[in-house]
């Protein structure tokens, strides 16, 4: 992966497919984040994410390697809320890239995105999503006793918040190009 300064934010494309398949081969943890283990099964979850009537607004964390990782907001544009969520490549993590991207998105669905209200959830067992949601500004709003069912096990997820209101976090925003669609 590139140093720092070769990091920014940009609209996902089609041929990020590839980029898709890669960051869901590189952790079987991935698995969490969709069904993707082919590259039509890439481009049918990029086909979802850019769908015309979609609801999402999907950001590449894009380096001079290519894809490093996804920062999505599913809208409902009826309460003027969003759904949160983000992934990272194996190899990409560790740089504190996503803390800064999340930060970034979350900044513009709250203002330019037009939305008051942004949420997401992460599994207790991975620490390194809460710390990215409270560096994006999320506030911690409870934990969902054994939401999910993983390899036998109930896990409780935390749920997080995030609205317009709320003081912005202290970060180095990432670069955004091409703006959103």
């Amino acid at each position: 992966m590139t140093t720092d300064e070769g990091v920014w934010l940009r609209p996902l494309r089609r041929d990020d497919a590839g980029g898709v398949l890669a960051a869901f081969r590189s952790n079987a943890d991935m698995a969490r984040q969709g069904d993707v283990t082919t590259p039509a099964d890439a481009e049918r979850y990029v086909e979802n994410l850019l769908a015309p009537a979609s609801a999402h607004r999907p950001w590449a964390v894009a380096t001079g390697d290519g894809l490093a990782g996804l920062v999505c907001v599913s809208v409902d544009a009826k309460n003027r809320n969003g759904w949160f969520s983000y992934w990272m490549a194996t190899a990409a993590r560790g740089h504190g890239w996503m803390r800064r991207a999340a930060a970034t998105v979350a900044d513009w669905a709250l203002t330019d995105g037009g939305l008051e209200r942004l949420e997401l959830g992460h599994r207790v067992n991975n620490p390194a999503s809460g710390a990215v949601a409270r560096a994006a500004g999320f506030v911690k709003e409870g934990t969902e006793r054994a939401k999910f069912l993983v390899d036998g096990r109930r896990i409780d997820v935390d749920t997080y918040g995030r609205l317009r209101t709320d003081p912005p976090p202290r970060y180095e925003p990432l670069p955004m190009r091409g703006g959103a669609r």
